[in-house]
């Protein structure tokens, strides 16, 4: 099996073969927190690039081997690697496999969650840790720690958005006694209210923002899922969803696309519904008054909304 440094060095070496073709891009998620020393190896990779520039991405995996193994889609439910689904905040999953080479790679348009341009401050071939921590905000508990070490290391670097990313009420409070929270910051995320007073309903209100989290990512992916469903039946259906060539995949996955695949379900949705929705959900698991500071997260649909 190939070595978390080979891998690093391919992935790494795709992103520097991709902006030289003009392709803004950057790795974020699971391998930029391994790069941020605050997560251990992973042999998947999440990469961040402009929708605009699908078909160059497309074009360089075409003809890009590990270990003498091309790419291919993997699963019948990712959506083609198209500006238009792109723009709407699919993803694209393509995997390196044969014997002993094993490699994953996920390409997303938009970064979930995040509520300011990802195409900024890049750390080499890595977006910024403030994106990777907006992105860590998912259903999966075991994210969470990662987004809070993510928040400490930016306060530590002078960068005031790690107020917006420590989840952890002790540390919050610890750090506290150290910096003073900008007034900006206790706008974006009023739960910061309550950590100058040492409020003792700080760890409730915490856990209402992740249960509020939790329950906005799990609406976000059901929409996603059912709208997913009709073109995930058809390109399975379809022998040349499994062809042996990435291109003739492609193919498959965007006639299908064009016929059954939303572009932007969740403007279709409204995301104001679907705020609605998770706070209505976390509500059905939480005590009273444990939602009474969640954050405006209308920013985090960046590109998503009308």
């Amino acid at each position: 099996m190939l070595s978390y440094a080979e891998l690093e060095q391919f992935y790494e070496g795709l992103v520097v073969k991709l902006r030289e073709r003009g392709v803004v891009c950057a790795i974020t998620s699971g391998m930029a927190c391994v790069h941020y020393q605050v997560a251990p190896t992973t042999k998947d990779c999440d990469m961040l690039s402009e929708p605009e520039s699908a078909a160059q991405f497309l074009g360089l995996l075409q003809e890009t081997q590990l270990n003498g193994v091309l790419p291919l889609y993997r699963g019948h439910i990712t959506p083609p690697l198209d500006t238009r689904w792109h723009s709407g905040g699919w993803t694209s999953h393509f995997q390196w496999k044969d014997g002993e080479t094993e490699a994953y790679l996920d390409v997303f348009g938009v970064a979930p969650r995040a509520s300011s341009p990802w195409q900024s401050g890049f750390r080499g071939c890595y977006v910024q840790p403030h994106t990777v921590a907006e992105m860590k905000r998912t259903d999966r508990q075991k994210d969470w720690p990662f987004a809070t070490v993510l928040g400490v290391k930016l306060l530590e670097q002078g960068d005031a958005r790690g107020w917006l990313h420590i989840f952890d009420h002790t540390v919050l409070l610890q750090s506290a006694e150290k910096l003073a929270c900008p007034p900006d910051m206790i706008a974006r995320r009023p739960v910061l209210q309550l950590v100058a007073s040492r409020d003792e309903r700080l760890e409730l209100a915490i856990k209402g923002e992740v249960e509020f989290w939790h329950r906005l990512d799990r609406v976000r992916m059901k929409i996603h899922e059912r709208a997913v469903r009709p073109y995930m039946v058809a390109v399975k259906r379809d022998a040349r969803s499994d062809a042996a060539d990435l291109l003739t995949q492609h193919q498959c996955r965007v006639e299908h696309a064009e016929l059954l695949l939303a572009k932007n379900p969740i403007r279709e949705h409204g995301i104001d519904r679907l705020i609605v929705e998770a706070r209505a959900e976390a509500e059905k698991f939480l005590p009273a008054g444990s939602l009474d500071w969640l954050p405006d997260v209308r920013g985090s649909f960046i590109g998503l909304g009308e």
